[in-house]
């Protein structure tokens, strides 16, 4: 029984069709990658899954128990969390407060010496400890993401959707993302990562899907759907595929 099961998902927009039809699995500890060019429809699969978006057809189960429609907090309280493209942090509070607000949504604490405890190793975990009496305000893109997913992982969440996490960032702040989400992954929570950098996708994913004008165009382990010829006509505009990371160019 897959941990996530989207079957024959619609939506539509007017007349804009962003989904057409979309299946997807996602096991228990698994990290997917779903990548396609923009207005693929990427977004809007995670607005289904995390409950922002209910589709117009189709279902969505977790653990085989009928989802579909159900509100985010509703969805995060059954184990989905997500970051999003735009980072949105409180800025009145400190980063502390910030992350200790989610553990208290998560019910798992209910007093605030308690939550701020929690909050706290969350920081340790990201990389943040060091800025947790900061404003948000004050800190790097890198270290907005960084608390953007701490904030997340604050929900203890099964199910973790990031959405263009890397956007925006140095290569070092990328590095440096990445070595936190294969932590992360490690760790054993499941992770569909919607990213326009393909090569941390081939690096991470065990398995890639690939969206083309709401479509599912093409599913498989990262090397085959890079070779797939739907996919290079579509997502990389090229006849030629993505290089595997490390490959140099000739």
């Amino acid at each position: 029984m897959a941990l996530l099961a989207l079957e024959d998902v619609w939506v539509s927009f007017g007349g804009l069709r962003a989904l057409a039809g979309v299946s997807l699995t996602v096991q228990a500890g698994e990290l997917v990658g779903l990548i396609g060019p923009n207005g693929a429809g990427k977004t809007t699969l995670c607005q289904v899954i995390s409950g922002f978006q209910r589709p117009g057809r189709g279902r969505v189960a977790l653990d085989d128990a009928d989802v579909t429609g159900l509100p985010p907090y509703e969805m995060s309280r059954r184990g989905v969390a997500r970051t999003f493209q735009i980072v949105r942090p409180f800025l009145a509070w400190t980063v502390l407060d910030n992350v200790a607000a989610a553990v208290l949504f998560s019910g798992a604490r209910t007093r605030l010496a308690a939550c701020r405890g929690e909050a706290l190793e969350v920081l340790v975990r990201v990389g943040l400890d060091g800025k947790a009496r900061h404003s948000p305000a004050a800190l790097t893109l890198g270290e907005k993401k960084k608390l953007e997913v701490a904030r997340a992982l604050a929900l203890r969440p099964r199910l973790l959707l990031l959405d263009e996490a890397m956007a925006g960032l140095a290569a070092e702040e990328r590095a440096d993302l990445i070595r936190l989400v294969g932590e992360i992954h490690r760790a054993g929570t499941a992770i569909v990562m919607v990213e326009h950098v393909v090569r941390v996708v081939m690096a991470l994913a065990e398995r890639v899907v690939v969206l083309d004008r709401g479509e599912k165009i093409a599913e498989g382990a990262p090397a085959a759907v890079a070779e797939d010829p739907r996919v290079i006509t579509a997502y990389l505009g090229s006849r030629r595929p993505p290089r595997a990371p490390g490959e140099r160019a000739p």
